[in-house]
């Protein structure tokens, strides 16, 4: 089994939420021994309809437990919300177990009002696998094809991986997520899926894709940010000094993994090539994903922006550090990026001299030209502290 770099508490109740397949209950089962824990799986029928009907039950059992069952783990909580209000009971019991409680939807949680326990479990969250997890069996190429889905990346077989992508999509993303939107207008949403797709990595332009998709400007803003609330994507604000300001500009969005991504937009059956646009993107939506994985791993509170410029220079992103650094980065996916194409390093520069400028790049060494640092792109994580 694959080391993941989460750090799960074992003295503290707490929430792990990701999208389906990033290996939850894979996770939690090797972590927490099965003559130690009393386990429900809310994905089971029986299961489901059980607690469902009287979530009472849930409490009975759990007070007639064997005392050697020091945590209680509920995987796909979400589906019976009803239950983090028994669990908010046995939590003031005298000697109270720990409760593990897995998701992939906080959303559902937060509709329903649920009783989210008021900072008595803390919050985490899994995600595909890293490179760093992966060590020697990392493929920067196959991670760009495929995405990195353990079922997916760890597959035998090529055409299986794809099949699952492809299930992936048309059972989870078109069912389960447009199941989110409680919406009337579901073909409007399926297309907004789609275009969302062909938009991955673009500044969002909200009126556009109402316009295309038949629906208003606000319901665009409510579907990403249901994709965002049920952890497929991502909104990552433009570079502004002040917050205010980043949140009335229009953000990017990015999806949680470069082979969904693929598998949505149809692209996955036909291999990427390098020096081809397509690679590039999914390059930089790699590299963008991963940092932000490792930095919430790591729990190091950076915040992350991208910048545009009103002369259309851009930089792919900005990491402000809480003791106040702040590093640029564009990402290239050629082994010799020219200086015509680093102008938006050096535009962010005029604005924030101290800034660190960085090129995260397929070059095999670092060098240093007009005070950007082209380097190797697995040396920017050594260098922002990821690794």
């Amino acid at each position: 089994m694959i080391d993941r770099m989460i750090r799960l508490p074992k003295r503290h109740s707490f929430f792990l939420f990701g999208p389906r397949q990033t290996g939850k209950s894979t996770l939690l089962k090797a972590s927490f021994p099965s003559n130690s824990t009393l386990y429900y799986n809310l994905l089971k029928s029986e299961e489901f309809l059980r607690l469902s009907a009287n979530s009472a039950i849930f409490r009975e059992e759990v007070l007639s437990r064997d005392r050697r069952q020091t945590h209680i783990i509920v995987d796909e909580i979400q589906r019976v919300p009803q239950l983090l209000n028994e669990v908010h009971a046995l939590m003031e019991e005298k000697d109270s177990p720990f409760f593990v409680m897995s998701g992939s939807s906080a959303r559902k949680l937060k509709r329903a009002k649920s009783n989210l326990l008021a900072g008595r479990a803390w919050s985490y969250s899994l995600y595909p696998l890293t490179h760093s997890e992966l060590g020697a069996e990392f493929s920067l190429d196959r991670a760009l094809d495929l995405g990195t889905l353990p079922s997916v990346y760890l597959s035998d077989s090529i055409d299986d991986a794809k099949h699952t992508l492809k299930a992936y999509v048309e059972t989870y993303l078109k069912e389960e997520i447009k199941e989110e939107a409680l919406v009337r207008n579901l073909g409007g949403f399926l297309r907004f899926l789609t275009l969302a797709g062909d938009e991955n990595g673009n500044v969002i332009n909200y009126s556009n894709i109402a316009r295309e998709t038949g629906t208003s400007y606000h319901t665009v803003k409510e579907y990403f940010q249901i994709l965002e609330d049920t952890l497929i994507g991502f909104l990552l604000l433009p570079y502004a000094r002040s917050t205010r300001k980043r949140l009335v500009k229009h953000p990017k969005f990015y999806f949680f993994d470069t082979g969904v991504h693929r598998a949505l937009t149809k692209k996955i059956a036909v291999p990427l090539e390098k020096k081809t646009s397509d690679y590039g993107r999914a390059f930089e939506h790699f590299i963008i994903t991963e940092i932000l994985r490792l930095a919430d791993y790591k729990e190091l509170d950076y915040k992350f922006s991208f910048y545009g410029s009103s002369n259309q220079a851009e930089v792919d992103l900005i990491i402000e550090t809480p003791k106040g650094k702040t590093i640029a980065v564009e990402i290239k996916a050629t082994d010799n990026p020219n200086m015509g194409s680093l102008r938006g390093l050096k535009s962010f520069a005029e604005i924030c001299p101290d800034a660190a400028l960085y090129c995260a790049s397929l070059a095999p060494r670092r060098r240093v030209v007009d005070d950007i640092s082209i380097l190797p792109w697995k040396e920017l994580f050594q260098i922002i502290g990821i690794v």
